[in-house]
């Protein structure tokens, strides 16, 4: 298990900066990208925007468990506090899907640690549209089919996707650190 798509995102702080200090934490393990995407907070707690971006990432020596844990060592490095449900935070780093050596996602939904492909990733813009825009043939694991990331963007209510807006932003200067 060895690739990993990650969402992340952050509304406290120097959110640019906590962005980037995933792609930091990466390095060469980053493949892709997206573009940096600002977007209304979901879950209905009062609070300001998040910028949002996914990083496409691959580590060999990595299973889904390791991705996970390197997400929540980044968010702590943030200094994320985790007092209230979908509330305001420094740093959020999701593991949205993992693949095995031979590409297959990684199907976890009875382990209370770890739950994949995130169990809300295909009804949320902040994910999808991000993804898609990084890896237009991206495929996502839904109730035990995969789906076209395309098809579930598609699906979602015109208003949800129109709240996700692309900023001028950007996680790397791709002149400089190409993935």
């Amino acid at each position: 298990m060895s690739r990993a798509v990650l969402s992340i995102g952050a509304n406290l702080g120097d959110r640019l900066a906590n962005l980037r200090s995933v792609l930091d934490g990466l390095g060469k393990r980053a493949l892709a990208v997206s573009p940096v995407y600002t977007t209304a907070p979901w879950g209905g707690v009062d609070q300001d925007d998040y910028l949002n971006a996914v990083v496409v990432a691959e580590d060999p020596s990595f299973d889904d468990y390791a991705w996970l844990r390197f997400g929540q060592e980044l968010e702590q490095a943030a200094n994320r506090v985790r007092a209230v449900r979908w509330g305001a935070r420094t740093l959020d780093v999701d593991v949205v899907q993992c693949t095995d050596d031979t590409g297959a996602p990684i199907a976890r939904d009875t382990d209370p640690t770890l739950i994949l492909p995130h169990p809300q990733a295909y009804r949320r813009a902040f994910v999808l549209v991000p993804w898609l825009a990084v890896e237009p043939a991206a495929r996502l694991l839904v109730d035990g089919v995969e789906v076209p990331v395309a098809d579930l963007v598609a699906g979602l209510d015109p208003g949800e996707r129109a709240g996700v807006v692309r900023t001028d932003l950007a996680l790397r200067d791709e002149s400089a650190h190409p993935c």
